[in-house]
């Protein structure tokens, strides 16, 4: 893939959107140009890592940032921004002690000064407590918002004032000792997430099951998961070296699970504290072990297993089933070795060569779609392409007794490459999610972070853009307008940011069907590179 997109040449610098984002607690009015529709009527949050530094200490990675909560709230075609630092404990306990207390995925934190040396020695060997600085994206579990991460802490939130509220240990209700920050939703309210676990017999994958708000019972002001259950158990294929996932497919009946060959390696993770070694250390691309997909039916737990060549996903798109078959599709990339590469020193280079030698040294991700038979079985032949449905040119071949092996279709043409393949990728998720669809959102990657935003019509493999020279926009967030009888009716939101001048940021509200913008709304502030976020409805 990397051989063809075209190579970056001349690159800007884009340190100035890593630097540390400031709180206002207090919203302030953005300047309207263009039309925002009245139609709108709620929040856009956002998140992502927003402080980079207590005292002297500094993060090394990107994603070690403390939270920055943001929200822009749009009503009657006006428009209101405030942002606030989540007080985890992760924030409190370095803003006291005004230095890096607690370890982060790429920074280790250095043992407290004020102790003797013996002491110091020995609190190497006591295991670090996970992270809560919930960074990542805004999640819903039984109608409360929660700020979540990957470890198994979560915060719950006041959408409106950004207020931290209690904190949430995944392992109190349920025995797993991590979850996505990539919840699926289906129609009756309930939320589904996937979490670790490890004991003497192995180390499992299993898929949760949150139930939906008991409409009987009282309305309670903390935290609730109660009636988390895990409904299907996956054993690690590699006991010693379990496969990182960032989020997982869903469709009406069917939960897809990537085994993927980025490998944690448990081993290393025992020893990386004792060694002042970070946790980015510990994993690892090893293409040797190829992919596993493993397929769970929802409702009965039954797993099938399905192989493919080596390859990587961070986001998927969406999966449908259609005569027999599910219908699978994500971003995926061809080299793993990327995440470790997010590092500071990494994104603030200066621009020209240095920027350049990163951006081209990184792998582009592009849609693909994988076709799985739902029904394989002792009768089913050997070595004969099962994906019988013409509109489909994804393969899917019986190898051996009990394994199927499955080659992608690519969801795009070359055109996509001129924008460095895709990533972040957005649907009309309330309508089309787990349904057979036409259209998807997601950003451009023409520099290390995304330059454009896209839109793509999967019955014809055609874009529509946006993209201007340095501006840098947020993952696309589709809201349907209340009277959408078409699956693109309803605008697409985004947070556009940009290096070239201080405090310049916008959200730009686009018309979904024909990508142009309809309006924007400005604000003096400095907003740092985000990850997710998801629309509050009001009302």
């Amino acid at each position: 893939i990397r051989q063809r997109c075209p190579q970056a040449n001349g690159l800007e610098s884009i340190a100035p959107l890593v630097r540390s984002g400031e709180e206002i607690s207090d919203p302030i009015p953005a300047t309207i140009k263009g039309i925002i529709p009245a139609w709108i009527s709620g929040s856009f949050l956002r998140n992502g890592p927003g402080k980079f530094e207590f005292g002297q200490d500094r993060y090394t990675h990107w994603f070690d940032g403390m939270a920055l909560m943001h929200r822009f709230h749009i009503s009657e075609g006006s428009v209101t921004y405030s942002s606030r630092f989540l007080r985890s404990d992760s924030y409190v306990q370095n803003s006291e002690k005004n230095r890096i207390v607690v370890s982060e995925f790429g920074t280790v934190a250095t043992p407290d000064p004020c102790k003797n040396i013996f002491a110091r020695f020995f609190s190497r060997f006591q295991s670090p407590k996970a992270t809560d600085n919930a960074n990542v994206n805004f999640v819903k579990y039984k109608g409360d918002y929660y700020v979540s991460t990957e470890t198994n802490y979560m915060r719950r939130v006041d959408p409106q004032s950004l207020e931290t509220k209690e904190k949430v240990d995944w392992s109190q209700y349920i025995a797993v000792n991590s979850a996505t920050a990539h919840p699926h939703y289906d129609p009756e309210g309930a939320t589904y997430n996937m979490g670790n676990s490890y004991n003497k017999n192995g180390f499992f994958y299993n898929i949760i099951r949150v139930p939906p708000t008991d409409e009987n019972a009282a309305t309670e002001e903390t935290a609730n998961l109660t009636g988390a259950k895990v409904i299907c158990s996956i054993r690690a294929a590699e006991p010693r070296k379990p496969s990182y996932y960032h989020s997982f497919v869903m469709s009406e009946n069917y939960i897809v699970f990537i085994e993927q060959p980025i490998k944690l390696d448990l081993l290393k993770f025992m020893l990386y504290k004792i060694q002042g070694k970070s946790f980015n250390k510990i994993m690892s691309w090893e293409p040797q072990y190829g992919t596993i997909f493993h397929l769970v039916n929802r409702h009965t737990g039954k797993v099938l297993r399905y192989r493919a060549a080596p390859m990587f996903t961070l986001h998927q798109i969406n999966a449908f089933e259609d005569s027999g078959f599910l219908v699978m599709d994500m971003c995926c990339g061809d080299d793993g070795e990327v995440i470790g590469e997010f590092t500071l020193e990494n994104l603030r280079r200066c621009s020209g060569e240095e920027v350049d030698k990163f951006y081209n040294s990184l792998c582009r991700n592009l849609p693909r779609r994988y076709v799985l038979p739902l029904t394989v079985d002792e009768q089913t032949p050997l070595d004969q392409n099962l994906v019988t449905l013409h509109n489909y040119k994804a393969t899917a071949k019986k190898t051996n007794p009990g394994e199927v092996y499955m080659t992608h279709e690519e969801l795009h043409n070359d055109e996509l490459l001129q924008y460095g393949g895709l990533e972040f990728p957005q649907i009309n998720y309330d309508q089309y999610n787990g349904r057979s669809y036409r259209y998807f959102y997601s950003c451009g990657f023409g520099h290390v972070f995304s330059d454009s935003l896209l839109k793509m019509d999967l019955h014809t493999k055609e874009l529509k853009v946006w993209r201007y020279p340095g501006l840098y926009p947020s993952e696309p967030v589709f809201v349907a307008s209340p009277k959408a009888t078409e699956e693109d009716d309803g605008v697409v939101l985004s947070v556009i940011i940009t290096p070239r001048k201080d405090k310049s940021t916008f959200l730009l509200i686009l018309d979904a069907k024909n990508f142009t913008e309809l309006g924007r709304a400005e604000v003096p502030v400095n907003i740092p590179s985000g990850t997710h976020g998801a629309f509050y409805k009001m009302g």
